[in-house]
């Protein structure tokens, strides 16, 4: 239902942006509809690659980011752990796992060698690791 509203305030949005291209009377129907048909393909775009993303995290850090309908509590668990760390470790791993860059990329990025980065990356995640075990108690419940 979220969904629903933000495309259609989208698509009015684009149009009182836009009233310049807004056709007049009955072809502006078909007008907005168009544009609502774009705007739901972003949105698309968009939750496929939070998808994405959520599984480059899961491989990485062998955590689950994005809750399934029987584990509400997952993702605020992992985001409390990642709140668990330095400023430094969740640069890195926001650099490498939200934004996807690579080692040099990262390097160029926050000024150091490759070979460094890749090493902060992964104590980085060794950390996330152990602050997220920290989250969960024995059993596997949630905090």
């Amino acid at each position: 239902m979220a969904d629903a509203q933000d495309a259609l305030a989208e698509t009015f949005l684009v149009a009182w942006r836009r009233p310049d291209q807004v056709p007049a009377e009955d072809a502006a129907n078909l007008w907005l509809y168009g544009v609502a048909r774009r705007v739901l393909a972003n949105q698309r775009r968009g939750d496929r690659r939070r998808r994405q993303l959520a599984a480059r995290l899961e491989a990485d850090t062998g955590l689950r980011m994005v809750p399934g309908p029987s584990e509400a509590g997952d993702a605020s668990d992992v985001l409390r752990a990642l709140a668990r760390l330095g400023d430094r470790d969740r640069e890195v791993l926001r650099l490498a796992a939200w934004e996807g860059l690579s080692h040099a990329e990262i390097a160029t990025i926050l000024g150091f060698s490759e070979n460094a980065s890749a090493v902060r990356l992964h104590r980085a995640r060794r950390r996330l690791k152990q602050a997220y075990a920290k989250e969960i108690r024995p059993g596997g419940t949630h905090r």
